[in-house]
């Protein structure tokens, strides 16, 4: 158990679960065309996954001193885990990572798309022990690397079958995802900040230059509020754009995702503790998911 805590498993399995929703929930009702089976499919997912939980492990390796001031009884390193299991570990997952995006690579004929893996692999690493510290730079690196997540199952199964006839068809798709990894990257943006001014007293023994050290809680939590209203007026507008004639997606997005962004600005204009601060992040996580569960829903709405 305490190695599923280590590699978050929670996270990994939402992240295959919106890998599926993509492959099953909006590819095959489109009618799209694709190169995976669902055996590669699962290895595409498996390959994610291990480069994800390999960057978690990284991570918490990187953090264990200022964790222990954060988030003292939740530390594993050194306590329930030997940092050289958990550096072993890293190693053996960024392997099979890395071993099945190079095999995928070539059963698609796409050997280029192999280096894919080690750059997120590489990120990953940069990210835990140097670039997590810089303003905004950690923030946005992690948040594209989520989007990245989504927009991988694009590249791996709709892009190779890509023909001069279905082009149109295919690009349709292709920007839906799109979307979504621009939905999951501005959420995961946010919530990265609001994280950052939870973990504002270990970061500043640790040494890092997040926003909410640079700019203080007060102005932080006020740049929070007004993503939080971006965010709503984004969303609004693409229902306004794409969903204005489609009454399930739109009632979907109106209730599921509109409705506690709202909700989350309400709560950040005066947030000034660490609970408040906790319970942003668990909503943001909430919203992300609501959205990524629409995904199926676009089958029942636009194939009638």
């Amino acid at each position: 158990m305490n190695y599923l805590k280590l590699i978050r498993y929670q996270n990994l399995l939402f992240i295959a679960l919106a890998q599926v929703f993509l492959k099953y929930g909006l590819f095959q009702p489109f009618g799209a065309e694709t190169t995976l089976n669902s055996f590669t499919f699962t290895l595409l997912i498996l390959a994610t996954l291990c480069i994800a939980a390999a960057g978690n492990i990284i991570n918490d390796i990187y953090d264990v001193e200022i964790d222990r001031i954060n988030k003292p009884n939740k530390v594993l390193i050194g306590k329930k885990i030997s940092e050289r299991s958990a550096n072993r570990l890293f190693i053996i997952l960024n392997v099979i990572g890395v071993s099945i995006g190079f095999f995928l690579a070539n059963s698609i004929g796409k050997s280029s798309f192999a280096a894919l893996f080690i750059v997120f692999s590489a990120l990953l690493y940069l990210y835990a022990s140097y670039l997590k510290g810089m303003l905004l730079i950690g923030n946005i690196l992690v948040s594209a690397l989520v989007a990245a997540s989504l927009i991988i199952v694009a590249l791996f199964d709709l892009f190779p079958a890509i023909t001069s006839q279905n082009q149109i068809q295919q690009s349709v798709v292709f920007k839906l995802v799109l979307h979504y990894a621009m939905f999951a990257f501005s959420i995961n943006l946010i919530r990265e900040i609001v994280k950052d001014l939870q973990d504002i007293n270990g970061d500043k023994k640790g040494g890092m230059n997040t926003l909410a050290i640079a700019l203080g809680r007060k102005r932080t939590i006020t740049i929070v509020f007004v993503l939080g209203v971006f965010m709503v007026l984004g969303v609004v507008l693409y229902m306004y754009e794409y969903l204005y004639n489609k009454q399930v997606l739109l009632l979907y997005f109106l209730f599921g995702i509109v409705a506690p962004l709202l909700y989350f600005c309400i709560k950040s204009w005066d947030a000034g503790t660490l609970k408040e601060y906790a319970f942003l992040s668990k909503l943001l996580k909430m919203i992300m998911f609501l959205g990524i569960c629409s995904i199926p829903l676009y089958q029942f709405v636009i194939l009638k």
